[in-house]
Order: structure tokens, then C-alpha cells, then sequence
């Protein structure tokens, strides 16, 4: 996902008077990688790397890292990818081409590679002879059996001219031939007028919840607030690009070590978790409180409701979670 450049202070640049030599002066196709090269348009400005930390509010660290291209040292990728597009558009740079570079440099190697375009993807013709000389057979088999049943006379009936006698009904019995032997009775017809059990209204979540009534009646109250949370519109009142606002106590990690901020819309619960089930931070979250996710690789957001949680990435809004678990680094790409 797009780095928001609007929070890059720009950097103050040698003018025509300058003694800096503009004819020779590199670019983002300077180097073996676009680290190099962003280090060589760096020194050619004659700029120190804790100025264009304090205009990109990157650390000078992970700066350093994406100029010897030690890309073990930064966070995930995602955050690797902003920190080079502000590192470029610092020095006054095209931040999507050196975000191009640092990919041909540095390959995604979870990115699933795709077929080239326009090359024709080939056959064996002899797959396709052989199907042919399949239809052709299956056609000759089908046309043979219909010829033979077109051609073949119809059988002849001696007894097709004599009309079959009616067969005439059983006779009666007379009351001078006997007993009538009479079968087992048959059941009792099942009653269709039996009116179904009566369920006392709250009994199935009381038995749930262990036959508490409290219980029970929080359940409800959760399923009622679930519907309610449906049928509102989860974008109502959000305006997609706009900046963060802190409208309560905002927690986790500073702001230059965190890329997204999850801001309550209404009271909701959040709990973020990396992979291996560690927890960052869990706590109920009232209207307007925040919580800026640290850099880390694999953190999860879950949450009570999606629709209760505005997402800023590098302050702008990015509209609701998408679900109720979800992973930061999505966010982010």
C-alpha cells in the first residue's frame, strides 16, 4: 500500500549558485542496486543521513540498512518498501521508480512468479491427432448401430391381430362358502393435530452459557448488537484518504516506528498477536481511542467487530478492518 508523503519534510536543495557540480549528478539508475544509488545522490547534495532521517522520520538506522541494501536488518517488506519510496522522495526523487528498483534489486521471494506475456503455451500435436482419430472412431461406432437398427425388419407377431379377453373380477363370496380369513390390524393413525412443544423464549442461550441468566442475557444483547452492526453501513461517515485525529488516549508504538494506527469508532475489543500466539496488545477500546501497531513481522489484529475500527495507514484512512482477523502486513501492501 502507497506511503503517505505528505508527513516528508523536504529537504533543502543546492541551487544554480551552489558549488555543487549538477552536470554529473546521479540518479536512481547510479550503482549496482538503488541502495548505492540513493546514497550517491545523497552525498552528491551533501546531505548527512540524520537530516534525511529527521525528514522522513525513518530511523537513521533502517536508512543505513537500505543503502548497503542489508535487508535482514529492516522490518517487513511492506515497511522496507515505504521507508525506500520516502527515502527517495526526500532527495526530491521519482519514489515509485526507486521502488521499482529495489524490487528488481530484492525480489519478493513469496511473490509467485507469472507466466511470460505474449508467448504461446505449446502442445504435443500428437495429443491432438489422437483425440481427432477418437471422435472419428466413436462416430463411426455410433453411425454403424443406428444404420443396423434402421435396416433391420421389424419382428412379426403371430398373435398381433387377436385382441386380449378382459380379465374378469374376482367372485364374490357367498355367505354359504365359509369363513372370510381377515388380516392383522393396522396401526392407529398418528394424530396430526399434536401441537409442537412449547420452548421457553431464552432457555437454549441459558443452557449455552451454563444456566446463567446473566449469561443468557448477554448473549442476546451480543447477538442483538451483531444484527445491528450488520445492518449499519461499516463506511458510514469515514472519509477514505483523510488524516488521523487523535480523538482519545493513543497507545503502542511511537510514531516513527509504526506504520498503521487502529482507531475505535465505537467501544470494541482488540487484540494484536504475532504468529507464534504472543500477544502485543489486548484491551476494550472506548470511541476515539487509538493503538499504533509496532513494526513487527506477522502481527494479527482480531477484534470484536471489523466495522468498529478505522484504519490509518501512515495517517490517512483506509476505511474499516476487513475482517475480524486480520493481518497488519495486509494492510500495508
Amino acid at each position: 500500500m502507497p506511503l503517505d508523503m505528505g508527513g516528508v519534510t523536504q529537504l533543502k536543495f543546492p541551487d544554480e549558485g551552489s558549488d555543487v557540480d549538477q552536470s554529473s549528478a546521479p540518479s536512481l539508475t547510479t550503482g549496482e542496486n538503488v541502495g548505492a544509488a540513493l546514497k550517491a545522490v545523497r552525498e552528491h547534495l551533501g546531505l548527512s543521513l540524520e537530516e534525511v532521517a529527521e525528514a522522513t522520520r525513518v530511523r537513521r538506522t533502517y536508512l543505513s540498512a537500505i543503502e548497503d541494501m542489508r535487508l535482514d536488518t529492516l522490518p517487513s517488506r511492506p515497511f522496507a518498501v515505504g521507508y525506500v519510496r520516502a527515502y527517495a522522495k526526500a532527495l526530491n526523487l521519482d519514489g515509485e521508480a526507486a521502488v521499482n528498483r529495489f524490487k528488481i534489486d530484492s525480489p519478493d521471494p513469496d511473490q509467485v512468479l507469472q507466466g511470460p506475456v505474449g508467448v504461446e503455451k505449446k502442445t504435443d500435436p500428437r495429443f491432438a491427432m489422437a483425440a481427432v482419430a477418437g471422435v472419428v472412431i466413436l462416430a463411426a461406432i455410433l453411425a454403424w448401430n443406428v444404420a443396423r437398427r434402421v435396416l433391420e425388419p421389424a419382428p412379426q407377431h403371430a398373435e398381433a391381430g387377436i385382441q386380449a379377453a378382459p380379465m374378469a373380477p374376482p367372485p364374490i363370496p357367498s355367505a354359504n362358502s365359509g369363513a372370510v380369513s381377515l388380516g392383522a390390524p393396522l396401526p392407529a393413525p398418528v394424530e396430526s393435530t399434536t401441537p409442537k412443544p412449547y420452548v421457553t423464549p431464552g432457555l437454549e442461550d441459558s443452557v449455552a452459557s451454563g444456566g446463567s441468566a446473566d449469561a443468557a442475557i448477554a448473549v442476546a444483547k451480543a447477538r442483538a448488537a451483531a444484527k445491528a452492526a450488520e445492518a449499519a453501513s461499516p463506511d458510514e461517515g469515514i472519509v477514505l484518504g483523510s488524516p488521523f485525529k487523535a480523538n482519545g488516549a493513543v497507545m503502542g508504538a511511537n510514531p516513527e516506528e509504526s506504520l498503521v494506527t487502529l482507531q475505535a469508532r465505537k467501544n470494541g475489543a482488540l487484540v494484536v498477536r504475532n504468529g507464534d500466539g504472543q500477544v502485543y496488545f489486548a484491551r476494550q477500546l472506548n470511541a476515539g481511542e487509538a493503538y499504533r501497531v509496532p513494526a513487527a513481522k506477522g502481527l494479527v489484529a482480531d477484534v470484536s467487530d471489523p466495522t468498529a475500527f478505522e484504519v490509518f495507514v501512515a495517517g490517512a484512512s483506509k476505511g474499516v478492518l476487513p475482517a475480524a482477523q486480520t493481518s497488519i502486513g495486509k494492510l500495508i501492501d
